[in-house]
């Protein structure tokens, strides 16, 4: 493991309703899609469960340790979207860059900050479009319309956003 250092395996953004609006994996091909849905819906009843306990912080910190490679991490935004990132502790290969800034084994919580503030970054820059309409997203709308379609996000620019930020974020990054 020493050889290998955490990288993202996974981003999920989860509306109020707790129905998923995007899920994206790192890198696509090596991660089952199918898996990582189990995976952030069984992370609800840890948000539930930590929210009546919450103050002002939006950062829920470790959700749970799946295993011994994966981790899931929380932030929730004042709306009631949750992000979700699923961290691979043997993500990538270890570069001669990340051999001299790495000297704890581990993460801890504020090794996330930059990549869950910049998912709300982006979930903002998302809101202020306006022919994005969040209403349309909740199961609670588009079943009661009968309507046939996604309650994914589908904006390009938004998706383009998280896969950068998940390419992007690297322990102790300060900003991405």
């Amino acid at each position: 493991m020493s050889n290998r250092v955490p990288s993202i395996a996974c981003i999920g953004v989860i509306g109020r309703h707790n129905n998923p609006l995007h899920i994206s994996l790192f890198p696509l091909e090596e991660r089952a899609p199918l898996e990582y849905q189990f995976l952030l819906s069984s992370c609800l009843d840890i948000f539930e469960a930590r929210l009546p306990h919450k103050t002002v912080d939006q950062d829920f910190g470790l959700l749970q340790a799946v295993d011994e490679r994966l981790a899931m991490y929380g932030w929730l935004t004042n709306t009631g979207v949750k992000f979700v990132i699923v961290v691979d502790m043997e993500g990538r290969p270890a570069t001669a860059l990340d051999i001299k800034s790495s000297t704890a084994v581990g993460l801890r919580d504020a090794d996330l900050k930059p990549a869950f503030r910049a998912l709300q970054t982006a979930y903002i820059m998302l809101l202020r479009n306006p022919f994005y309409n969040p209403d349309e997203h909740t199961p609670l709308t588009a079943n009661g319309e009968q309507r046939s379609g996604s309650t994914q996000i589908t904006s390009k620019k938004f998706i383009q956003e998280v896969k950068r930020i998940g390419d992007a974020w690297a322990p102790g990054v300060n900003m991405i």
